[in-house]
């Protein structure tokens, strides 16, 4: 029986420089993990969701790492493929003052070459939802095709599907990531982009014109995350012709980090949604979640359990 949310997508091992300076300079890292997907997943997790991971690693340590992290979060890892002939994506993260760079090794990693017959179809069909990146469709040609397959079998199953653009140039072009995200939009249930990857999709500044563009997609809902000013929820309504939009401010909290922060807000949300809760409330939750995650260093270690997330709303 599949887990009720699903995702899939592409891990990374990530190595955090201690020290400031480039990364020829470094010589002590901090070991953590990395990938939207991966980290949505662990938030739907301790969110209190039923969640599985679809996904490749290689035959190595590093994918040995993943393993333990996903069984340890109660996530679902029989659609976890390991292939001893490619590595495990990993990447480093250097800084100079509050600058950070990010130097990615990922070509030709197992995730990255998933294609369509990879996919389990019956364990997509008998979950609830799906969600889907564009960073896993930009990592590789097959790879985004193994995304599009997934989607299609989720919508012809009745499966909800949600949809983060996360926007990466440094993967693929603009035009071909503006047509690939538009028509993954289109055949989403609910989207989350930034609102920094709004700008550069649509060339849209005020969050509101860009909720109304994306509705005309075919979304039935929108949620544009807007950082440190909170987000906007924008549906169709009861009649679904004129679109209603809402702003929800963000949670004060002492911010440190905002790694992982919007796959954190996805994967909240969602566990929200499933359960039936007005939309107003998964917003909320998924704020609140997001501002929590913020407050640790890391994709992983400060992402909130259900009840961190539930004391910082009754306290605000």
């Amino acid at each position: 029986m599949a887990p009720e949310i699903l995702a899939i997508g592409e891990p990374m091992l990530e190595f955090n420089a201690t020290g400031e300076g480039s990364l020829s300079e470094a010589e002590h890292f901090t070991v953590g993990w990395g990938g939207d997907t991966s980290n949505f997943c662990i938030a739907a997790s301790r969110a209190g969701g039923s969640v599985g991971y679809i996904t490749r690693l290689g035959l190595d340590e590093f994918g040995d790492s993943f393993m333990r992290l996903w069984q340890g979060e109660g996530i679902d890892t029989s659609r976890v493929e390991r292939d001893p002939e490619a590595s495990t994506g990993i990447y480093f993260i250097s800084r100079k003052g509050t600058e950070h760079f990010f130097t990615y090794y990922r070509k030709d990693s197992a995730a990255s070459l998933m294609t369509p017959r990879f996919l389990e179809e019956d364990y997509i069909r008998g979950s609830r939802l799906l969600h889907v990146s564009g960073i896993s469709q930009a990592i590789s040609t097959s790879a985004c095709d193994t995304v599009f397959a997934a989607v299609a079998t989720a919508r012809e199953a009745g499966v909800t599907v949600t949809y983060d653009p996360n926007l990466r140039l440094k993967l693929w072009p603009i035009h071909r990531a503006r047509s690939v995200i538009e028509r993954t939009i289109s055949m989403s249930d609910v989207v989350f982009p930034s609102m920094d990857d709004t700008r550069t999709l649509t060339g849209l500044s005020e969050p509101e014109a860009a909720a109304r563009y994306f509705l005309e997609m075919g979304p039935k809902v929108v949620v544009i995350k807007l950082g440190g000013e909170g987000a906007l929820l924008a549906t169709l309504g009861d009649g679904g012709s004129r679109p209603v939009l809402k702003r929800f401010p963000p949670f004060s909290v002492d911010s440190v980090d905002m790694a992982g922060a919007g796959d954190t807000f996805d994967g909240a949300f969602v566990v929200q949604y499933l359960r039936g809760r007005p939309l107003d409330e998964c917003v909320r939750f998924a704020n609140a979640a997001a501002a929590l995650t913020t407050t640790g260093y890391g994709c992983v270690s400060p992402v909130p359990t259900r009840q961190q997330v539930e004391d910082l709303m009754a306290g605000s």
